[in-house]
């Protein structure tokens, strides 16, 4: 059997407990209530394999502006323009602003084919989507769980590694809201937990992820001058 191609998450022990990270060509959803940094480690993924692996990404967002994004990932170490023209980030929350000027075309019509052309444009090999909640929302499905069955499928044609955040409501242990979890790959959940009355801490597990032999466990996640790093949980 051939050896499974990775793509490393670059967060420090999570991908030895993967067999080196993502198998490529997986759908991965990052889940997570917010401010459990599912932004942070999708775009650190894409800038450090863009700069130490040769690959090119694409993080579209739907959500949180292009400018404010960059400032953002900067502030962290993470300039996109350190690595050119090989990570781009597209703005697709302006689109958001200007629906009525599309004209017949649906919206993820036209999702489709901003990500297909620029595809055929820099042929990128990681792909985000900055997340899976305004794009359904803004999809307007009339069968949701059919239409997103093909919207993966579509994803799995462009012969990419595609990372899709989705938001958790606080207090649930839904993934996901239209049946996403059971469609993707791999599912990788963050959380907030509290470890006392005034201290919380984020944790990370592998819920799932094909091809791939891994913990299920929590592992506490912790962010310094060295990137990500996981530990075993430092207290209950």
């Amino acid at each position: 059997m051939a050896e499974i191609k990775r793509i490393k998450t670059y967060i420090q022990g999570l991908d030895n407990i993967m067999g080196g990270g993502i198998p490529e060509g997986h759908l991965v959803l990052f889940a997570g209530e917010p401010g459990t940094f599912k932004s942070s480690i999708a775009f650190n993924m894409m800038y450090q394999n863009v700069k130490h692996e040769n690959h090119i990404a694409c993080y579209i967002t739907l959500e949180q502006g292009r400018d404010s994004l960059i400032q953002q990932m900067t502030e962290m170490g993470l300039d996109p323009e350190s690595v050119g023209n090989d990570l781009s980030i597209v703005d697709l929350a302006l689109i958001r602003k200007n629906l009525e000027k599309l004209g017949q075309q649906s919206w993820m019509q036209i999702f489709k084919t901003y990500a297909h052309n620029l595809k055929e444009n820099i042929d990128y090999t990681i792909l985000c989507i900055d997340s899976m909640a305004v794009l359904t929302m803004l999809a307007e499905f009339t069968n949701a769980r059919s239409e997103l069955f093909h919207f993966f499928e579509w994803l799995r044609e462009m012969k990419v590694t595609c990372l899709i955040l989705s938001e958790m409501k606080s207090g649930t242990d839904e993934y996901a809201q239209l049946g996403e979890d059971f469609l993707a790959d791999g599912i990788i959940h963050l959380k907030m937990e509290k470890v006392s009355d005034v201290n919380f801490q984020r944790r990370i597990r592998v819920v799932k992820m094909r091809s791939t032999e891994h913990s299920p466990d929590f592992f506490t996640l912790l962010y310094g001058k060295t990137g990500f790093t996981t530990t075993r949980v430092i207290s209950e």
